[in-house]
């Protein structure tokens, strides 16, 4: 490990072009849905179709990722990313483009990060020391954070002076950079020995489950996290038409608050990265749920007139996710034994994936009826309990304290 960072530099460097042509993408794709029909409900299917094949797929996807070489996982997750990209690109271009073809492609797409996300996040403890696993959660989080700030802005921009063709041939060429940088990087794969049997995948999935369920304290977080991410994804989803409807905004105020939030993200992600508290994980998690719920919640009360509050609470908001997601991945990281990260990642994001599109198949319905504003309130105080309840269980608040 004594050549981490050169490794991450060279991996970083690719990351960032691929995430922030994806960036481009996805807020082009939901801005041009936005506009074309203003509905609840389509933006919500939307997502679904973007997060179930990641959720079902997940188990097994985590299985492979353990048996396989997951820098050759990674190079062909995005690759496959990138063809289906590459699809939607030349439907716009022929101008054939439909909502059901979008539907299909972005649940193709989901197929590549279904099997990318967990073996990024399972290599990072294979090349760098325990002790930095926040620090670079917090530095892929400000990665995240750039191109939360510059892909709605390009985004806005590309479709103004262009089409979304070219927008989505971006999205092809960052997933080919990320891919040449991985050629130069070697990552070490933790022994396999089972075969590819049905019964072997399945004995597999068990054996993360098991590495889970044996840590009570890490059960218990999980939990929490999958609680949160239900009542996130619904705000997520709804963000653009709760500038455009509530606010009476335009296409510039969507990319602005985009933009405010990922200025945020950045800011909490240098600020872990480069303070990188001793602070425990947990206490770290916890306080962000709660200051997460609060700004939710008085996000749902502004009037129509509030936009310049909406856009401070906005930066807040990006603050705050630093501080739970990073600390969170890294507790995984030091909790887990390394030969089980890959099915436990991908165990978690099926399992905090599942209820979110249950959730989000009536958001859209609740959201059209109740207004957006509702929805944003309900979800805060909801975060804000679970938040509170985390604090009240003592397996959590023992966690740090219990060596895996």
């Amino acid at each position: 490990m004594n050549d981490w960072k050169k490794k991450f530099i060279i991996i970083w460097s690719g990351q960032l072009f691929s995430i922030l042509s994806s960036s481009i993408a996805q807020f082009a794709i939901v801005l041009w849905i936005s506009l074309e029909t203003g509905s609840a409900e389509v933006l919500s299917l939307a997502t679904i179709a973007a997060l179930l094949p990641q959720a079902v797929l997940g188990p097994f996807a985590g299985v492979f990722v353990d048996r396989w070489s997951r820098k050759w996982t990674m190079i062909l997750a995005d690759s496959f990313v990138a063809v289906c990209s590459a699809l939607i690109a030349l439907l716009f271009y022929l101008d054939v483009i439909e909502l059901w073809q979008i539907y299909i492609l972005l649940a193709l797409r989901s197929v590549g990060g279904a099997f990318h996300a967990p073996a990024m996040k399972s290599s990072i403890p294979l090349l760098a020391p325990e002790s930095e696993l926040t620090r670079i959660a917090s530095i892929n989080q400000s990665i995240q954070a750039v191109c939360n700030i510059c892909g709605p802005v390009l985004g806005a921009a590309l479709i103004v002076s262009t089409d979304m063709s070219v927008v989505m041939l971006l999205d092809v060429l960052g997933a080919a950079i990320a891919c040449t940088t991985l050629l130069f990087v070697f990552i070490p794969n933790p022994v396999k020995v089972e075969t590819d049997t049905a019964s072997s995948i399945i004995h597999d999935m068990k054996d993360g489950f098991h590495a889970i369920r044996s840590n009570r304290g890490l059960s218990w977080v999980m939990v929490i996290e999958v609680l949160i991410t239900f009542f996130i994804m619904p705000v997520v989803a709804l963000l653009p038409l709760m500038t455009l409807q509530v606010f009476s905004g335009t296409a510039y105020q969507v990319s602005l608050i985009e933009l405010l939030f990922g200025s945020g993200m950045l800011l909490g992600g240098i600020l872990l990265s480069t303070w990188n508290p001793r602070i425990r994980k947990v206490i770290m998690i916890n306080v962000s749920y709660l200051i997460l719920g609060v700004s939710l919640v008085v996000s749902g009360l502004l009037p129509a007139s509030g936009f310049v509050i909406f856009a401070v609470i906005a930066v807040i908001q990006g603050i705050s996710i630093p501080f739970y997601s990073g600390p969170f991945t890294a507790l995984l990281q030091s909790q887990i034994e390394v030969s089980f990260l890959g099915r436990v990642f991908a165990l978690f994001d099926s399992v905090s994936l599942l209820p979110s599109i249950l959730g989000l198949l009536a958001t859209g319905f609740i959201a059209d009826s109740i207004g957006v504003a509702n929805v944003f309130l309900i979800c805060g105080i909801a975060i804000v309990t679970v938040g509170c309840m985390a604090f009240m269980i003592p397996s959590i608040m023992k966690l740090e304290y219990v060596k895996r």
